[in-house]
């Protein structure tokens, strides 16, 4: 028994001594991940502040003061917003359709009449301090009441503007100088000659083969021949012995989101509350644009 009970005291004390030793090396060195507990793994040694842990305990709350530290971070990034950024301010307009522009000179432009009815009003501006980014929410087409859900009115009617049917937000480095209600008006924003980019939803043409979706040329029609527009081909044999993904194959054409950069504006008229852009945008007549100033690095955006 005398034996027994020598074994058990030699025992706990080898356990007690290899406990402190492995405390003391976690405090003294940041640079072993090999020594921090099991129930600590994941964490970075290097960006704990080991040096201030005198023991378990120490070490155990400098720990979890980390680990709230990285929970409030991870929170944070996961509600922030993440948008383009635009060159300004930009509004929403309705494709009129196209028609032949003649300048003074003589010259004949192909240009598209984009009207904006009722025009472009600021429903909301957010900022940093409230919504983690800066942005402008602009509301075009008035619409009926009885068209609107409940929250979309209150969200309205808070602003103080009539009902519309659109709203889209334009994310800015700076929101100064808006505020609810202010209606954007056209002649201040844009000038004849700038540039800007117009993005919409292009006109949807059902399903195309890849002749006409990917501009394929087509087999030739002599000598038995009977591959004139079938696709050919479309997977590499044993190996990998599956079609590659993103093959260019038959399937839906257009009736996307499309976007065309730097068009020029060749008239801005106020009074009919129109723009005359030079060349084609997307969609057909009656369709929604996007109209932004263009975003040209270095001269509107930040290199």
């Amino acid at each position: 028994m005398a034996a027994a009970a020598a074994l058990a005291s030699i025992s706990s004390s080898l356990t007690s001594l290899s406990l402190n030793s492995t405390s003391a090396n976690v405090c003294s060195s940041s640079s072993s991940p090999g020594l921090i507990p099991a129930a600590f793994t994941g964490l970075r040694s290097g960006k704990l502040p080991l040096s201030a842990a005198k023991s378990s305990a120490d070490f155990q709350s400098v720990v979890s003061v980390s680990l709230a530290q990285s929970s409030s971070n991870v929170g944070a990034s996961r509600g922030k917003v993440s948008m383009a950024l635009e060159a300004g301010v930009g509004l929403m307009g309705t494709k009129m359709g196209m028609m032949t522009y003649f300048t003074p000179e003589g010259n004949a432009i192909p240009v598209t009449v984009i009207g904006f009815h009722e025009g472009n009003i600021v429903t909301q501006v957010k900022t940093v301090a409230t919504d983690g980014y800066s942005a402008v929410q602009v509301g075009y087409r008035r619409v009926r009441d009885r068209k609107l859900t409940k929250p979309e009115t209150g969200h309205l009617n808070k602003a103080g503007v009539i009902p519309m049917r659109h709203l889209q937000e334009f994310r800015l480095t700076s929101v100064d100088g808006f505020e609810p209600a202010q209606k954007l008006n056209l002649t201040e924003l844009f000038k004849e000659g700038d540039l800007i980019d117009v993005a919409g939803d292009s006109i949807g043409k059902g399903f195309a083969g890849g002749i006409k979706r990917y501009h394929f040329a087509r087999g030739q029609r002599t000598h038995g021949s009977k591959s004139y527009r079938q696709l050919g081909s479309i997977g590499a044999g044993t190996t990998p012995g599956r079609v590659y993904k993103g093959k260019k194959m038959p399937g839906r054409l257009g009736g996307g989101r499309a976007k065309i950069r730097k068009l020029e504006i060749i008239k801005v008229d106020d009074d009919m509350h129109a723009m005359l852009i030079k060349g084609s945008v997307p969609g057909k007549p009656g369709n929604l644009l996007r109209i932004t100033p263009a975003k040209l690095v270095g001269i509107n955006l930040p290199k």
